[in-house]
């Protein structure tokens, strides 16, 4: 059993969630006005409306539990789209899309496995079940966007 200073609370976890799928969403509208290829386009629009959906459950739950949950800070969605349009003025293509999208996809899916692994058994099952979506449609994201390798 783990010592409870090495288990992360249900309210830290719902906030990781939370600025998971925010980070996602803003990294995908920093990157959408860059994207010629209209078959990648359609899957980051997908992508883009499946994090929308994570994020309204994980604020829906964060309103029962009466948890704040705090937006990304200015200064790191500044230095990602700082990142994404310097990535992307000399190669917009769809190999090079996907490459950035899945840097940003497992970086999320290892720190939110990290959190399951570390509280999974003493974590709210509704947060747990979240969690556990995200890292599932992460993953799938991964393996999509890999076909554009």
């Amino acid at each position: 059993m783990k010592d409870n200073k090495d288990v992360k609370k249900d309210s830290e976890v719902l906030a990781e969630i939370y600025r998971n799928a925010q980070l996602a969403l803003t990294s995908i509208s920093d990157i959408l006005p860059e994207i010629e290829d209209e078959g990648i386009r359609n899957e980051i629009i997908r992508e883009h409306e499946e994090y929308e959906r994570i994020s309204g459950e994980a604020a829906s739950l964060a309103k029962k539990y009466n948890l704040e949950l705090k937006e990304p800070g200015a200064m790191k969605k500044a230095m990602m789209n700082m990142g994404i349009k310097m990535n992307t003025a000399s190669d917009n293509s769809a190999s090079h899309i996907a490459e950035m999208m899945i840097k940003g996809t497992v970086t999320g899916i290892t720190c939110l496995k990290t959190s399951l692994s570390e509280s999974e058994h003493c974590m709210d099952e509704e947060i747990k079940n979240l969690l556990c979506d995200l890292i599932a449609v992460e993953e799938s994201f991964e393996t999509k966007l890999k076909s554009y390798l």
